[in-house]
């Protein structure tokens, strides 16, 4: 808990100073011209995009729950809008995204979803959700090419390593979800490591209930590689989920009056600036996708312009989805507690 509040505070301070080097990027830009094209947008287009970020929530959810619900775990989408909500906000604050799943775990467990079984599905969406990004990535570049030839060289090189670290994470996760065993010695390897720290009670009492648990993960994993329209059900709303994020960008030009061909832009520029953003691992990747998409709107319109498009589009799309990951968390944890308590 100590090192999660220490993560916030760090990211807590690396955001304000990526809002300051972003808004300083240019003299003329100031509070009141943001403010100004707030107030100016087009409500219902504003409406739609904050929609759609809480999409990015919810259809995480879905596809934990989806899963869950095939393994036999039956939960309400309510539960799953707190699982996706724990896993985008701590997510955001830890490096590499690294505390998002962990935190997803421990409220699945919470309401009574075995650990083999949280595993097993967190594992499958992670996958999904790489592929859903990879595949996203690949698309733009393939029929968008010019738009990503626009991107500095830094931005270009930053997009080709986020296709390959994308593209490892997915085939890591793929061959961990597919082969237990593999999951199986690197487990074994940390109790290994225990033991030579002179830890061998914990490490003995892990080994017995590793043991357990590789059984039960071997048999969820099983029955979702039994059932191939699973997989195919988990891409579908993990792609869902990152179309919800992409549509943020579109609706937010959209509202601000950029017209249909320049929002189609913006979305790509977004699209590609997630791809490249991947492979700086930095909490909630702040600073690199900002300068991504600052890079890539700076092609597409005046430089203040493109400086008040990125902190608004920014500002929904993580900060909106943070804050509202986090009262969605706080909600979740509470009525847990009560439900438990009765």
């Amino acid at each position: 808990m100590k090192k999660k509040i220490l993560w916030a505070l760090i990211s807590f301070l690396i955001a304000g100073l990526t809002i300051w080097a972003v808004a300083s990027q240019s003299r003329s830009f100031s509070l009141s011209v943001l403010w100004n094209e707030i107030s100016h947008a087009q409500k219902g287009w504003l409406a739609l995009a904050l929609a759609a970020m809480f999409g990015f929530i919810f259809f995480e959810g879905m596809a934990i729950i989806r899963v869950t619900d095939r393994l036999g775990y039956h939960r309400s989408a309510a539960c799953g809008t707190v699982y996706g909500a724990s896993d985008v906000y701590f997510s955001a604050i830890t490096p590499s995204a690294s505390g998002g799943q962990p935190v997803c775990a421990w409220f699945m467990i919470r309401d009574k979803i075995p650990a083999a079984a949280t595993t097993a599905t967190l594992l499958i969406t992670l996958v999904m959700y790489t592929m859903a990004l990879l595949l996203s990535g690949l698309f733009v570049m393939l029929f968008f090419f010019p738009v990503f030839l626009a991107f500095s060289t830094l931005a270009k090189v930053m997009i080709v390593l986020g296709c390959a670290v994308l593209l490892a994470l997915g085939i890591f996760f793929l061959m961990l979800l597919k082969e237990p065993r593999i999951l199986n010695r690197i487990c074994n390897a940390f109790l290994k490591l225990l033991q030579k720290i002179r830890l061998t009670r914990a490490a003995d009492r892990l080994q017995g209930r590793l043991d357990t648990l590789m059984e039960e993960y071997t048999l969820c994993s099983k029955m979702l590689f039994g059932k191939g329209n699973i997989l195919l059900e988990s891409f579908f709303w993990n792609f869902c989920q990152r179309m919800s994020y992409f549509l943020v960008t579109f609706l937010m030009f959209l509202a601000t009056g950029k017209g249909l061909g320049m929002a189609g832009k913006a979305t790509i520029v977004q699209c590609l600036s997630c791809v490249g953003s991947n492979c700086v691992p930095i909490p909630g990747a702040m600073g690199a996708a900002d300068y991504m998409l600052l890079d890539g709107f700076g092609k597409l319109m005046p430089e203040n312009a493109a400086i008040t498009m990125e902190m608004l589009c920014r500002g929904v799309t993580f900060y909106g989805s943070v804050s509202t990951g986090l009262i969605i968390v706080i909600i979740g944890y509470i009525a847990g507690r009560k439900r438990n308590s009765t």
